[in-house]
């Protein structure tokens, strides 16, 4: 129903609801049951038992758990007992667990954000005022508002005594809505009337600035405006962050390369052994002994924690992270599209400057013509315009709770929409001052006289002029400029109206007022341009207002340009392609318009970001690659759709996020190039052992060296500091592939190199045992191989600190990695000198010249790594130089 158009006698009779004494509390507890709680509903959470099983759905996870269950129905065949089966099972499960707990965390810490919110409303019923949770409310509740209150439902105003309510969250405009009672009808022929201009009707996520009010619920719930907002995200697509996409792409690699391989080792162990029922099963185990060395087992729960890191992080530095790879993906973005109000200001308006000669005596008639009050404490409370006018006098040492002793006000105008003023009447020692504010034009034009020299002067065309001029320099700049004016009286005037009292005044002076940037904003954008990150702005405030912040921050800066949501409207979408990248500033637009533009920057490949904190910020936060939320004045809608919350609606946090974020991804790079060199080594050296017709290694030592020797070291490289130069880089491309930058040719030549030397380990190792090099099995060059392959990967896991800088030139040492290192030392060599346990690993014992053999093997990646690394440093070096010239 369109209740803005209807007498609000016609509302309450249908709603069958009463202005004096409401609903009675039957009645009211009868609608709730009926039509139930007043809240947004929330999407079904996924179970404990689904996200488990969603964490087994990686294809290099499928593979293990299909290796291991083939494995272990031959292993029951064989009667032997299934070690291998056991240890692949339980990685599987650990790593599951693992995921589940993370997010699971994540979503404690925005349900615990969310409890911030104010739940509580000033109700009638049963003809008594009564406080009830907001989200009982019901259609036909009458609902008393007042300055600072959150509105709680959609409602119709029945009652209005100076009723401001700020919409900015549904509609984006920041000035505050002088709500009327009188029903309203679409005006020219249109149908409807929009949102903006229903002044009698109030809505969920508004709230009331300035006097009071009484209204009767409308709409509650998901049938409010906020709740058809809320309903529409659901069209909004969700797509897949850049890291999530490369590592689907590396897992489709591997997947492929693990059932390639496997099938050709397994066919060559049966053919090589004439197809023989008896080989089946060990051409099986060197199979999985593949798939076991080719799949990086450490690998998602080494990203799942460094990213889980980074979110302990991110929450120090008051940015909650709801989903583990946000942070990653802010890490890259190359745009942020931010709202202005509240997010790049302060949303507090603030008198930035005047004109006039005497700064106290304006302040004064300004804060006493005023309904703004402010404490002892400076806290002001009232509509934002007067509360900017209280808090100037305020600071100037004239607090109105003095100045209203010294002159208590004794009549007054009230402010309207037509006369654009509002004037008040106060006793002195000589009769009674009048203080008139408003409008610099009209005020102009009802004064005689101006104040120079403290007196009141006959007011000429050329003072009129100057004054008009002063006016023009504060609009120019962006300013809310207001007029002063008074007038003395003998007496206090009978029944004063705008037409005996509004005339003959006195200029004092003008103010200008601004919604001022965050101090700490300025700085962030700057780091961000240092990042090679664009800011746009995109808000439903005035174009002049927007241009002129988005200059004082270095928003607008060049040959960028500044339009309007109408603008907007005007363009094609082939038109807006083809300008979209020069305009940094988008004015007056409409919940859609934000929509598009994020679109666009998206469809072209930018990784984008959105942040705000109004409804209608919403659909496009969780249209962009990464939504961010504002924590304390952002709506429930809002905080529900966004990627991470800002609890200090601080602009600057998502600085420390990029910085973060970019960390995180150049430490899980690390991680990687670790690990898959690492399974690289193994499959290099199995495939050449099964070639030449022995085994170097089981499933159960692989696993060792992948969840032990390997794991720990690369959880280690995620604790690593940021390079000195990680904000003075552009963005990393999202289409970039996990291997670019020289990182796959590293894997490469890196793998290939460890696996030489546990091959040349093994050969030792069978010499030592036979005194021959004849090919053949060997436990002893097992057992050798074996400890220079851990110790390999612990010496190159130091290596990996950077990927190009020496190892010897790093001055912050990682303490962790050094732990981890020295950990994963002590036990693989206690895995082969315990003989218990070198028993279930099927190890021979070794001498300290051999250990101390096996050590120095394995150290050789070190140099030669460096060796490489010093190759490359001045390749890349000769490279900049010619792209230089």
């Amino acid at each position: 129903m369109k209740r803005y158009s209807q007498e609000k006698e016609t509302v309450l009779s249908e709603l069958r609801s009463h202005a004096d004494n409401g609903l009675s509390v039957a009645e009211a507890e009868k609608r709730l049951a009926e039509n139930g709680k007043n809240k947004l509903e929330e999407g079904k959470k996924k179970s404990i038992i689904r996200r488990f099983f969603e964490q087994l759905t990686d294809p290099m996870i499928i593979i293990l758990i299909v290796a291991a269950l083939i494995g272990g129905v031959l292993a029951v065949i064989d009667k032997d007992f299934p070690t291998d089966v056991i240890i692949i099972l339980a990685v599987v499960l650990l790593n599951a667990i693992l995921g589940v707990l993370q997010e699971s965390k994540a979503e404690k810490a925005i349900e615990a954000l969310q409890k911030m919110s104010a739940a509580t409303s000033k109700v009638i019923r049963d003809g008594k005022l009564t406080v009830v949770h907001s989200e009982d409310l019901v259609v036909g509740d009458i609902v008393l508002l007042e300055a600072g209150d959150a509105v709680p439902a959609d409602a119709r105003v029945l009652e209005s005594a100076s009723l401001q309510v700020e919409e900015a969250a549904l509609t984006g405009e920041s000035v505050p809505v002088n709500k009327i009672t009188e029903a309203i009808a679409p005006k020219d022929g249109a149908k409807d009337v929009t949102l903006g201009d229903r002044k009698n009707m109030v809505y969920m996520g508004s709230t009331v600035v300035y006097g009071r009010g009484v209204v009767v619920v409308t709409a509650t719930g998901m049938d409010t405006e906020m709740g058809k907002i809320a309903g529409a995200l659901s069209q909004a697509q969700e797509g897949k962050t850049p890291l999530q996409r490369k590592l689907s792409q590396l897992s489709k690699i591997l997947t492929w390369l693990v059932l390639g391989i496997c099938i050709v080792v397994f066919g060559i162990k049966l053919f090589a052994n004439d197809f023989a029922t008896d080989a089946i099963m060990d051409s099986f185990m060197v199979a999985i002994s593949l798939a076991v060395a080719a799949i990086p087992e450490g690998l998602a729960a080494v990203v799942t924690v460094v990213l889980s890191i980074g979110v302990t992080n991110m929450s120090k530095r008051n940015a909650i992270i709801r989903k583990l790879t946000a942070v990653e993906t802010l890490g890259c973005a190359q745009i942020i599209c931010s709202d202005k109000t509240g997010t790049l200001t302060q949303n507090k308006m603030t008198v930035v400057k005047h004109y006039g000669e005497d700064e106290k005596r304006i302040a004064t008639g300004m804060a006493l013509c005023s309904d703004a009050e402010v404490d002892e404490k400076g806290d002001v409370t009232g509509e934002p315009t007067e509360a900017a006018l209280v808090a100037w006098a305020y600071k100037l040492e004239l607090p109105k709770y003095d100045l209203k002793q010294t002159y208590p006000r004794a009549a007054e105008l009230p402010f309207d929409s037509n006369r654009k003023m509002m004037t008040t009447l106060h006793p002195t020692e000589n009769g009674f001052v009048q203080y008139t504010k408003g409008a610099p034009d009209v005020v102009l034009d009802r004064c005689s006289y101006c104040l120079k020299d403290g007196k009141c002067v006959p007011m000429t065309e050329q003072i009129k002029a100057e004054i008009l001029q002063a006016n023009k320099d504060m609009a120019d700049s962006a300013l809310r400029v207001l007029a002063c004016a008074e007038r003395a009286w003998e007496t206090l005037p009978e029944n004063p109206d705008s037409d005996s009292v509004e005339t003959e005044m006195c200029f004092t002076g003008l103010c200008g007022m601004i919604d001022p940037v965050r101090p700490e904003v300025k700085v962030a954008i700057e780091q961000c341009r240092e990042a090679g990150i664009r800011p746009i702005m995109i808000t439903g405030d005035h174009v002049d207002t927007a241009v002129a912040i988005a200059k004082e921050l270095g928003i607008l800066t060049g040959n960028a340009q500044a339009i309007t949501g109408a603008q907007l409207n005007e363009l094609s979408d082939e038109e807006f392609e083809k300008v979209f990248q020069n305009i940094s500033v988008y004015a007056r637009v409409q919940p859609e318009h934000k929509t598009r533009i994020v679109n666009a920057w998206k469809k072209y490949g930018f990784v984008t970001a959105m942040t705000g904190d109004g409804v209608n910020d919403a659909p496009s936060i969780k249209s962009a690659d990464i939504g961010v939320g504002m924590g304390i004045t952002g709506t429930d809608v809002t905080k529900n759709v966004a990627d991470m919350v800002l609890a200090d609606d601080n602009f600057a946090t998502i600085v420390g996020a990029v910085e973060e974020g970019r960390r995180i991804y150049d430490n899980i790079r690390k991680a990687i190039q670790f690990l898959l060199a690492s399974n690289m080594s193994e499959v290099i050296a199995i495939f050449v052992a099964t070639l030449m017709g022995f085994t170097i290694l089981h499933p159960v030592h692989l696993l060792w060296i992948n969840l032990v020797t390997d794991t720990f070291p690369a959880l280690a490289l995620g604790t690593e500091k940021a390079e000195k130069d990680v904000m003075k880089r552009k963005p990393r491309d999202s289409k970039a592939g996990v291997f670019a930058d020289g990182m796959g040719v590293d894997v490469i030549y890196q793998g290939l190199l460890v696996a030489v030397l546990v091959l040349f380990s093994f050969f030792v190792g069978h010499y030592i045992q036979t005194g021959n090099w004849h090919i053949g099995e060997s436990t002893h060059g097992t057992t050798m191989a074996f400890l220079t392959l851990a110790m390999a990967e612990i010496f190159h896991s130091l290596n990996m600190r950077s990927q190009r800088k020496s190892l010897f030139t790093m001055k912050k040492q990682n303490k962790l990695l050094w732990l981890a290192a020295l950990g994963s030392f002590v036990l693989s060599i206690a895995v082969c000198a315990i003989k218990p346990v070198a028993v279930i690993f099927e190890f021979e014992p070794i001498g300290w010249k051999e250990l101390g053999l096996a050590i120095l093997i394995g150290f050789a990646v070190v140099p030669i790594v460096e060796i490489v690394k010093c190759i490359q440093r001045a390749a890349d070096k000769k490279r900049a130089k010619k792209s230089f010239i």
